[in-house]
């Protein structure tokens, strides 16, 4: 997740912004970037391929001013470089640019711009903002105007701040989507901008939230808010906690809320590095599993714990799908009490966010005496998974405080299909000329999952209608039966009401015998190979009284006709529908819960880290 400082005001720019580059760190990055401004109408920028103490011995002192931007950036376009760290630039080198997201359409806006003339330094979608808004201002339209119009010619999520040497005391930021967040941090004749409150509250308590389709034109003494329509809005300024946890909340009233609305810029985390949209290639620089093994692997089995075990059985479905394995899933504490056929040419992936849980531990250590390649997935560095595995594929969600999982669940799916993407790839099982698609609908996916968080209202009516109903059935087929298991567990776990997860086909042998107006059934119904049989299903439970929420295609026009409430994801690719029919699932166990009175982010008999049997 890139990191995001801006500062305008009557200090000495730099110190801050290279202390709040210092903050912002633990998101992890490859390299960073310094721009300050000065009075006479110039900037000065300095960027480094490496860590924000390197940055800092190169300044030396050398930067002064009262207004600049700085970042930290992990790579998607293009590898770790001076040249591809940010802040980037124009054609004449008036502005300057840090931005967090990723362009899906930047090739075509960067052939657009070389036939204009423009040349680019660099290989990265985040110069193209800086040449896409220069050329309006070539054509004598303002700064503030310029931003505007270049704006909504940026598709994706985005999260963007410049600046200009003609208004140095000027910072313009916008959002567009939900490539993380843009915090505004009103002083006493000084403002700033960061992705990250740690980076703001040491120096002011006064802080605005930017929302998805918003602008702020950013002057030391006052702050304009407009919507991309350059309609002026009206704002509110939120006093945030001294007590750090209860300020890293920011606006949300809960961080498991805070965590679900965190996944497309952490999805963005997990991409960054991996994939290259240039080349269309995947890149796993922490996998030393060597070619040759992977051509051999005749076997995979992979095992987890709660959400992670779920991710493990839609892993499964891809290897066997992507690279043409054979797979298997287990959950962990009962893959130990197996005698698993395993050979040299199997391989072991494990899966656990804290890289600590007991179960799935010692099943790793069995495989560790059986002397088979191991991967583990983790969201923490050196976890005791780590030390045990060959590789470890960091899933990169950040700091998740709510003990269910939300944004390590996606984040853990994102790189098991990385993963078998790249197998698929080494071992020829996967088209050549489809992976320019795959690898372009990942590009699409955090835009698409953030189009899922604008709206709560549908959540809150049926957290309203079906809060006290005792029992909820969850069903789905093919890659949506584990999303179907992990939205019964997330309703279970932070709401206490009892809830199954079942494979749509298996109601009939049983399920279908508790059935009635009060048990709510939410079914997992994109437009996918299953929907036909899905359909069926939904006409078998209704026959019996049973009300159905479903979880739908937006496309799909007629599925009101055979569901009492219907929540729409966007269309997209089968491969990659779970990542998106997770998120109305999540959000329902959350304003259940809420509306419950529930302990949301500690629910009772929980614990983050399950590191005993």
């Amino acid at each position: 997740m890139c990191g995001i400082i801006g500062y305008t005001g009557h200090r000495q720019a730099s110190p801050i912004l290279v202390d709040a580059l210092s903050d912002l760190e633990y998101r992890g990055y490859d390299s960073a970037g310094i721009s300050v401004f000065q009075d006479d109408h110039t900037h000065q920028t300095y960027r480094t391929a490496g860590k924000v103490e390197t940055l800092k011995s190169t300044l030396n002192g050398h930067l002064n001013g009262n207004s600049g931007i700085a970042h930290t950036r992990w790579a998607t376009h293009g590898d770790p470089s001076i040249e591809n760290a940010h802040p980037h630039t124009d054609e004449v080198g008036s502005l300057s640019v840090v931005h967090n997201g990723i362009v899906e359409n930047h090739l075509d806006l960067r052939h657009e711009l070389i036939n204009k003339g423009h040349k680019f330094t660099s290989n990265t979608d985040t110069e193209t903002i800086p040449h896409l808004i220069e050329d309006f201002i070539n054509n004598g339209d303002s700064f503030e105007n310029s931003v505007l119009k270049a704006a909504p010619m940026i598709k994706g999520a985005n999260s963007v701040v410049l600046m200009n040497n003609d208004h140095p005391d000027t910072i313009i930021a916008f959002k567009k989507g939900y490539a993380g967040g843009l915090i505004v941090g009103i002083g006493v004749k000084e403002v700033f901008i960061a992705s990250d409150l740690s980076a703001i509250t040491p120096h002011c308590n006064k802080v605005v939230h930017l929302d998805d389709s918003e602008i702020a034109i950013i002057k030391p003494d006052h702050v304009i808010f407009k919507n991309l329509e350059n309609v002026v809005i009206n704002k509110t300024i939120n006093t945030v906690s001294s007590n750090p946890f209860a300020s890293a909340k920011g606006k949300y009233r809960h961080f498991m809320l805070k965590e679900i609305h965190e996944q497309p810029e952490s999805i963005i985390s997990s991409l960054r590095g991996r994939i290259s949209f240039e080349d269309h290639s995947i890149r796993l620089k922490d996998l030393t599993l060597p070619d040759k093994k992977i051509e051999k692997i005749e076997k995979i089995f992979l095992t987890g714990m709660g959400t992670s075990m779920h991710a493990a059985m839609l892993g499964r479905l891809w290897f066997e799908k992507l690279a043409g394995i054979p797979a298997e899933w287990d959950n962990s504490s009962e893959f130990r009490y197996r005698d698993p056929i395993i050979s040299e040419k199997t391989l072991f992936i494990s899966i656990s966010q804290s890289g600590e849980t007991a179960d799935t531990l010692a099943a790793m250590q069995l495989m560790k005496e059986s002397t088979i390649d191991q991967i583990t997935l983790c969201n923490h560095p050196n976890a005791q998974s780590s030390r045990l595995a060959n590789d470890t594929l960091q899933i990169r969600a950040g700091l998740e405080i709510g003990v269910a999982a939300s944004k390590t669940f996606t984040c853990s799916l994102v790189t098991l299909y990385l993963l078998a993407i790249h197998i698929g790839i080494v071992r020829g099982h996967i088209d050549q000329n489809t992976i320019p698609d795959l690898i372009n609908e990942l590009a699409k996916l955090p835009e698409l999952m953030g189009s899922l968080l604008k709206s709560k209202t549908i959540y809150e009516e049926l957290a309203e209608k079906y809060h006290n109903n005792p029992d909820f059935l969850f069903l789905g087929r093919g890659l949506n039966f584990p999303i179907a298991l992990e939205g019964a567990l997330k309703l279970k776990e932070i709401s206490y009401l009892h809830a199954e997860g079942y494979p749509a086909g298996e109601m009939k042998h049983g399920p279908i015998s508790l059935i009635d107006n009060q048990m709510p059934i939410v079914t997992i119904i994109p437009q996918d190979s299953t929907y036909n049989k899905m359909l069926n299903n939904l006409s078998e439970a209704q026959a019996r009284g049973g009300v159905i929420i479903a979880i739908a295609s937006e496309s799909d026009n007629s599925i009101k006709n055979s569901a009492d409430h219907v929540i729409k994801i966007p269309d997209c690719s089968e491969l990659l529908s779970p990542l998106l029919t997770i998120i109305p699932l999540q959000l329902l166990s959350y304003y259940i819960a809420v509306r419950r009175g529930c302990d949301v982010d500690q629910p009772r008999n929980l614990a983050k880290s399950v590191t005993v049997e």
